[in-house]
């Protein structure tokens, strides 16, 4: 794990460039936002391949859509609150139930938006996006996760929606080691209880399980990068092999992470488990950090719900 910290969306625009350079194909629709989501790396190196269609996310993802059908492989960039909220309709029929090879790539996910408040902050994307047929859900743990998650989306043919993020992340993945959608990565082994995270959670985790340690609790970690499709063989293991599980994500609580790993375990193999996420309420403004711990997102939280979990254990 690295000291650096880095946003993810700054990984998506880095590997955005790289890909139009290999494929002309690959075209950008910003719905005005194209600094923050970094879409304008492409625009600056592809402008002719680059369009901005003003603060109308409906129409970008309409015509994108409409591209696709011509072979393009589009990508739309956009805060995550305007995309999945403003044009639900749009991504629902447009993209989804006509299954369009677009991809959908928003930035300023969870409550480490932080001063742009809550009208900014995203907090129920996974929800809306993964209910939806046809799409798949990834948050990547780190700015490197997020590069190789864009480079895999443009190989990929159908809809695809990434969360990106504003604040940096810590570097907890390997250069390594490749994105396999729907696969989760184990970064720490562990008997006693697994904690799952995606996004910035991973880290977080990691900080927990070593938090956990010191109790004589042994955790395994898990980068649960794909929401849809959920890993369920990873979970299926870690319940069977640790017998306790929290999750955790910058989400509300429900219709995220917890809800789909939680759908998996009662299907399969019951354990206790607990969920370290947005407690049903907006966010605010604030720092990172200050918000982290307002809402109960850090080590120590998920630390204490896997003291909860282990003690639930039959």
């Amino acid at each position: 794990m690295s000291n650096k910290a880095v946003p993810t969306r700054d990984g998506f625009g880095e590997e955005l460039v790289a890909l139009g350079k290999e494929n002309e194909k690959i075209v950008v629709f910003s719905a005005d936002l194209e600094d923050a989501t970094r879409a304008e790396y492409f625009k600056f190196k592809y402008p002719e391949r680059f369009f901005n269609l003003g603060i109308a996310e409906q129409d970008v993802v309409g015509t994108a859509a409409g591209m696709s059908m011509q072979g393009f492989i589009p990508f739309v960039c956009s805060f995550a609150v305007f995309m999945t909220n403003r044009a639900y309709d749009m991504l629902r029929l447009d993209v989804c139930y006509n299954n369009t090879n677009v991809k959908v790539v928003c930035s300023h996910g969870g409550v480490t938006v932080g001063p742009d408040g809550a009208s900014a902050q995203c907090l129920e994307d996974f929800a809306i996006m993964r209910v939806l047929p046809n799409i798949q859900v990834i948050c990547p743990a780190d700015t490197l996760e997020a590069a190789k998650a864009t480079r895999w989306m443009a190989g990929m043919q159908g809809p695809v929606y990434m969360r990106t993020s504003r604040a940096p992340f810590p570097i907890v993945t390997k250069e390594d080691v490749p994105f396999e959608i729907g696969k989760a990565t184990v970064l720490r082994e562990g008997g006693d209880v697994t904690l799952v995270g995606c996004g910035l959670m991973v880290y977080e985790s990691l900080q927990a399980a070593e938090m956990l340690k010191k109790d004589g609790i042994d955790a395994r970690v898990l980068n649960m990068h794909t929401i849809k499709p959920i890993d369920e063989a990873a979970i299926i293991a870690a319940a069977k092999e640790t017998g306790a599980i929290v999750t955790s994500e910058e989400h509300q609580i429900y219709g995220g992470l917890g809800s789909a790993v939680a759908e998996a375990v009662v299907r399969n193999n019951p354990v206790p488990m607990e969920m370290v996420a947005v407690p049903d309420l907006f966010g605010e403004t604030g720092t990172p950090e200050e918000l982290l711990v307002k809402y109960h997102l850090k080590d120590v939280d998920i630390a204490e719900a896997a003291r909860k979990a282990v003690k639930r254990k039959k």
